[in-house]
């Protein structure tokens, strides 16, 4: 199984990579560029004014280009992941994949750069002259000990921050772990002992910055694939051999007797349970090779209770993640426009990160993680990575570290305010989203995939199973899904899936019977029932989810949405009280908005918009938005007068009615709902921002322009997301792609954990 579940991922990643638009980066202007006046200011002859100005007062670049915020993702491509020299070329797809990290958790703009040489000079000499483009160099996946030599010259040649990532990145992240584990057991740096496996480039980075942090030379034992590193050896290179010591250990098991702490930056096996059990009381093991691990906590249990563990994997606690740091610590280095990236802004990061994880864990983060214990202690001493919170906690203190430490040249006076800026800068739905999908995994459920034997449901199945998200059922014939499944070169590996075919199953009476008791008085006879239940994947696969035989389903690759909700509806009851109906949920330019009724209701009456506001609005704050409702209509305020807007007018006066507890406003156009300039026009408006919540007057409305923004306008869409279902049912559209239909899986199977 575990070779055809890597061979199905490696095929999901080439056709993720391939599908639409090659890569995973574009341009997009953050300007009007529509009209020749648009044009004649973005360039000739408007252009020459900001030219004049930076040719004047080079600093007011950051006020006229996008400097300030892009970051340089440069790499050589000779240390690749885990993969080795694959070049430049070939380590493209993981820059681009960095650059994308910066902007989902920093807002920071990144841009890919793969220089290809092996020659150190070359490559500095290329780098060098790069400043004026961007605010930062992020250096990736360049081999040790290259590695040192390039970032030390770039850092003298170049008055921008230059970032080696695999380096100080990790060891960020470990320092931030470090600090706590040493916490929760009442040690200090200056009294424990430090073994450290590996000598590459983060190895080395762990150990100068806690070195820097407080951690006595002689207490830390830096060990290589020939041992100790100890100064009688003759083979080190000037990097290995400023952490020699003089010591008689010469082999790692020699070395971590006694040991308080263990960092791995090494392979797999590397460590044996025999060196943990011979480590000091309550030991502390880091065992962050990727992707497995020197040692497994399970192994490092067997013999030790005491000890505390985190190694780089998610799905064990305490991962050592790379994407706690780097982001939030370029975010700090721009604001400041800081000339360089410090040990103090590295300290300062690292004490950031650790204090925390020492806070109370919100409400949304706890959730998804609800498998785990996510309270300050042995299993929780690192933030998870989609924490809302890391973006308000860690840029501040590396831009006062930055200040302290003069190396900052636009000072920030008000770190309060700057702290809210940043909070509201990142659209929390990818963290929601990320929340969900790990809520899945914490409770798995079984999900059925009810046209399950089409291409598109069996693939997403498979990504389903693979992502530990529970036990996904097809329903169709299985020499079909085989037939399929061989057909894709996906194998027949059917561990860990189930299949079920009405025809089979020793559940069709069962259901059959369920549904003659439901729909006897709604003019269907028995045999029609039969019909449905054999023929109908959808009401097959709803009476699985009814009866509680699966705990979800989703659907609507083959069928109109409304087909599918119709079939569905005949057999699971709206939840009491709730409105049946579908959001969507539209992500452009680093903004979500939730729109509603996209599919099910044509003409809402006041009480149903009324309705269909309250639980939208639920929903947008459980993924972490503060609603801010607008009723929508073609008239604002009563301009132009119309029959139309009675229905969102009606709708405000009850939701005025029912002292809801969210912002809310309408009749108003939706140009005045989104623009905070045009908002401003209307002081008795009772929005505080632009809205985040578009409440359609009708389905014609709510479903052309979902639709718009998708194709013309670019959107990524989620959803459409079913409400009002007492049991958990999701329908895709039939231009669904496998993510769609995988998202759309999680978030039934998350709601069904629930």
């Amino acid at each position: 199984m575990a070779d055809d579940t890597k061979r199905n991922l490696e095929r999901e990643a080439l056709l993720f990579h391939s599908t639409g638009r090659p890569g995973k980066i574009e341009i997009h202007p953050t300007k009007p560029l529509a009209t020749q006046r648009d044009l004649s200011l973005a360039y000739s002859p408007g252009v020459a004014a900001p030219c004049l100005e930076i040719a004047r007062d080079p600093t007011t670049a950051y006020d006229y280009t996008a400097k300030g915020n892009l970051v340089a993702v440069i790499s050589n491509g000779t240390a690749v992941l885990g993969l080795g020299d694959l070049g430049a070329l070939a380590g493209k797809p993981v820059m681009e994949g960095k650059a994308v990290l910066f902007k989902a958790f920093a807002d920071v703009d990144g841009i890919d750069l793969e220089i290809d040489t092996h020659d150190v000079d070359a490559f500095i000499n290329c780098v060098r002259y790069l400043g004026p483009s961007f605010g930062g160099i992020n250096l990736e996946d360049i081999k040790a000990p290259e590695c040192f030599v390039i970032e030390s010259r770039l850092r003298e040649l170049m008055d921008i921050p230059v970032f080696h990532d695999d380096q100080h990145g990790t060891a960020i992240i470990a320092a931030a772990g470090l600090l706590n584990a040493l916490d929760l057991t009442g040690r200090s740096l200056t009294d424990v002992r430090l073994v450290v496996n590996g000598a590459g480039a983060a190895a080395i980075a762990c150990v100068e910055l806690i070195k820097a942090m407080g951690l006595p030379g002689d207490h830390v034992m830096l060990c290589d694939s020939k041992g100790v590193v100890h100064r009688g050896r003759t083979d080190l290179n000037q990097w290995k051999s400023a952490h020699a010591v003089d010591t008689d250990a010469r082999t790692l098991a020699e070395a971590m007797a006694g040991a308080d702490v263990f960092f791995g930056l090494s392979v797999k096996g590397a460590v044996t349970p025999e060196m943990v059990a011979a480590m000091a009381p309550r030991p502390i093991i880091f065992a962050m090779a990727n992707p497995d691990p020197e040692i497994t906590p399970e192994d490092v249990r067997s013999v030790r209770q005491d000890a505390i563990m985190a190694t780089g994997r998610s799905d064990y606690p305490n991962q050592i993640n790379n994407v706690l740091g780097f982001p939030y610590i370029f975010r700090g280095a721009l604001d400041v426009r800081a000339t360089t990236i410090n040990d103090d802004m590295k300290i300062a990061a690292a004490r950031a990160i650790a204090a925390l994880a020492r806070e109370d864990v919100p409400d949304e983060v706890a959730a998804a993680y609800a498998g785990r214990r996510l309270r300050y202690g042995p299993e929780y001493i690192i933030p998870v990575p989609f924490d809302p919170r890391l973006i308000a906690a860690i840029p501040p203190a590396v831009a006062e570290a930055a200040m302290r430490s003069g190396v900052a040249r636009k000072p920030i006076i008000d770190m309060e305010t700057y702290r809210r800026e940043l909070s509201a800068r990142l659209d929390p739905t990818a963290a929601s989203l990320q929340a969900i999908a790990a809520e899945a995994a914490a409770r798995p459920r079984r999900v059925v995939f009810a046209e399950g034997e089409e291409e598109k449901m069996i693939r997403a199945a498979l990504a389903f199973r693979n992502a530990g998200y529970g036990t996904p059922i097809l329903v169709g014939r299985e020499d079909r899904i085989r037939e399929t499944m061989a057909g894709l070169g996906l194998g027949g590996d059917l561990d860990g899936l189930e299949i079920q075919n009405a025809k089979l199953s020793y559940h069709t009476k069962h259901y059959m019977d369920f549904m003659y008791r439901r729909l006897q008085r709604q003019g269907s006879l028995y045999r029609d029932v039969q019909r449905m239940v054999n023929q109908d994947r959808n009401v097959f696969a709803a009476c699985m989810v009814a009866l509680e035989d699966a705990d979800a389903m989703v659907t609507g690759t083959t069928r109109h949405f409304h087909a599918c909700l119709q079939d569905i509806l005949r057999v699971i009851e709206p939840t009491p009280n709730e409105l049946v109906f579908s959001v969507s949920l539209m992500i452009a330019r680093g903004r979500t908005v939730f729109i509603a009724d996209t599919n099910v209701h044509e003409a809402p009456t006041g009480e149903e918009l009324a309705d269909i506001a309250v639980q939208t609005a639920a929903l947008a704050r459980r993924m972490g938005h503060e609603p801010r409702v607008a009723l929508l209509s073609y008239s604002t305020f009563g301009a132009p007068v119309g029959r139309t807007p009675d229905r969102s007018r009606q709708a405000v006066s009850i939701l005025e009615e029912r002292r809801v507890s969210f912002e809310f406003d309408g009749e108003i156009g939706a140009h005045v709902a989104l623009d905070p300039e045009l908002l401003s026009l209307y002081p008795f408006c009772r929005l505080s921002g632009p809205a985040n919540v578009l409440i359609m007057p009708g389905l014609h409305s709510a479903n052309i322009s979902s639709k718009l923004l998708q194709k013309l306008g670019g959107a990524t869409t989620i959803g459409p997301l079913l409400m009002g279902l007492s049991r958990p049912c999701q329908i895709v559209h039939m231009d669904a792609t496998v993510s769609d239909i995988l998202h759309m899986a999680t978030v039934a199977a998350a709601e069904a954990g629930r």
